[in-house]
């Protein structure tokens, strides 16, 4: 018994896939290093991985980017040395150039010039950055709840103890009127916290539009500069072919002057600044909440201040609830922060260590318009 072949197809070159292309839709970052170790391609991915285009990355030797020490190096090397992959989790990149980053890596020799090494490089922050939006939308809902059955429960019985005070107040002696009238201060305290969180318990979705987020960050720069951050020095790193953000103007200027008055506070008086930055990056979808559809979310903001940095023992907990390093605060700002931006189906992140804190906000674009770009500042 014979079988009939079937003859292998010539592949027509006008369908044939560009490689540059082909990696340049990865989501992971891929840079070839040549023998003198400097780089000869980057993608997408790797661009924005080290904040900066292939014009200016090509050329420049990888110890210009990272310190002679980083572990990256090292690795590189092993790859040139045996001549074969080298796989390891977790290596750990910082450089004033492209700032921290956590990621696994893998390294490969060209197979047309083992003097070449392609690496491979995931971002690590990225999961616990999901996994830790999870938390924060986890808590945002408890906080959601516990406000409404704060409205229900405490504030009605709250007002009638009021009246009650109040009342005494007529007929007991002047020694006596002071605790009346502490009653009354006290339940005035709660009572104001309570509408507080009145906040977290509207579960209307915002009346989003197309917004400019550079016109949002200068009015929120304004207004800080000409009150709480007036003695410190305010910088602006922006992307000016940034596309609008998809969001409702009022909460996102709500949400951004209390990040900004947050880096205030914690700035040094002397030397103190904040950074504000906006940036186009690819590769971070996320499932809206309520429904099964994702969505990308490639507009990062950040603010960075030069303060001394979140506790540890505050870092995991930090957008929950009543959770503050203020000696008066409240605990409220930014878990009503993370409530917000989980609203608008975005994230927020934080990366502290001393003398830099930054808290990230990935926001999404305009339905339909992902080619949009050129409205930043």
């Amino acid at each position: 018994m014979t079988f009939a072949s079937n003859p292998v197809q010539p592949i027509n070159p006008a369908n044939a896939i560009d490689p540059g292309s082909l990696l340049n839709s990865l989501g992971d970052a891929v840079i070839a290093i040549a023998g003198d170790n400097r780089i000869r391609f980057v993608n997408h991915a790797a661009e924005q991985l080290l904040g900066a285009g292939a014009p200016l990355l090509n050329g420049q030797s990888l110890d210009n980017l990272i310190s002679g020490d980083a572990p990256l190096l090292a690795i590189v090397e092993q790859c040139r040395r045996t001549g074969s992959s080298v796989t390891e989790s977790e290596v750990h990149l910082e450089s004033p150039r492209i700032g921290t980053h956590d990621v696994d890596v893998r390294a490969t020799c060209w197979s047309e010039d083992a003097s070449v090494v392609i690496l491979t490089l995931q971002q690590r922050s990225i999961a616990r950055q999901i996994d830790r939006h999870m938390t924060q939308r986890g808590a945002a809902r408890s906080v959601s709840a516990m406000a409404a059955m704060l409205a229900h429960e405490v504030k009605n019985p709250l007002s009638g103890i009021r009246g009650a005070a109040q009342l005494l107040e007529e007929e007991v002696s002047d020694d006596s009127q002071q605790l009346t009238q502490l009653i009354c201060e006290e339940t005035d305290r709660i009572v104001a916290l309570v509408n507080r969180m009145d906040s977290f318990s509207d579960d209307r979705p915002p009346e989003r539009t197309a917004v400019n987020i550079h016109e949002i960050l200068d009015h929120v720069r304004r207004l800080a500069e000409t009150g709480f951050a007036r003695h410190l020095t305010i910088a602006e790193i922006y992307d000016p072919s940034l596309p609008p953000v998809y969001g409702s103007r009022d909460q996102l200027v709500q949400v951004f002057l209390n990040l900004i008055k947050n880096a205030a506070e914690a700035a040094p008086e002397t030397g103190g600044e904040i950074q504000l930055a906006t940036r186009y990056r690819h590769g971070t979808r996320l499932a809206v909440t309520g429904g099964k559809e994702h969505v990308d979310l490639p507009l990062e903001i950040t603010v960075r201040d030069n303060g001394a940095g979140i506790p540890d023992d505050l870092k995991s907990c930090l957008f929950d609830p009543f959770v503050t390093t203020k000696q008066n605060g409240t605990g409220l700002g930014l878990a009503l922060v993370a409530k917000i931006i989980d609203d608008h189906g975005g994230m927020i992140d934080v990366e502290t260590v001393p003398r830099r804190t930054e808290f990230r906000v990935l926001l999404p674009m305009p339905p339909r318009a992902t080619n949009t770009r050129g409205t930043g500042k």
